[in-house]
């Protein structure tokens, strides 16, 4: 049997889970995960990634469904989208990119109550034999430095 350590793991695994939104609690505390916040909406890395630059955009109001944005939200959302996807692009050099809502937890909503679009890079080769037989997948920095690297982009949004 081969062993994968992720020792940072162990202070997911043992801490207190939040009960409250992420997006609120980021919106009003100073987060090393918020790399925008706007008018209407903001951007935060996702905490636990599928991949490197794993991006979520929300709404800064709370709210858990499409039918509820009002036309101005919905379109700061799609600019801050494009603005993370052009951004991430500059800094990262994806090939591509996963852009998605998942809308109930069994759609996958991780956070159902506060609706958030994920933007995911991809690169040509990022998923591999890791992922395909050893459902492991591999984060090959750690999540500091990917915001410190992508923390300046978004300051010149202001």
């Amino acid at each position: 049997m081969k062993t994968l350590w992720a020792p940072w793991r162990i202070e997911y695994i043992l801490s207190e889970k939040e009960h409250e939104c992420i997006f609120c609690i980021a919106l009003f505390e100073r987060s090393n995960l918020t790399l925008y916040k706007g008018a209407l909406s903001m951007v935060m890395m996702n905490k636990y990634p599928y991949i490197n630059g794993h991006l979520l955009v929300a709404p800064k109001r709370h709210i858990s469904s499409l039918d509820e944005m009002t036309m101005a939200e919905m379109a700061d959302i799609l600019r801050m989208m494009k603005d993370s996807i052009g951004i991430l692009r500059e800094a990262m050099k994806p090939d591509g990119f996963n852009v998605g809502l998942n809308l109930g937890v069994v759609a996958g909503a991780g956070v159902e109550q506060h609706l958030h679009f994920h933007i995911v890079p991809r690169w040509h080769g990022d998923t591999n034999a890791m992922t395909v037989f050893g459902e492991v997948r591999v984060i090959p920095e750690h999540l500091e430095a990917t915001y410190h690297s992508l923390k300046p982009y978004f300051e010149r949004l202001d």
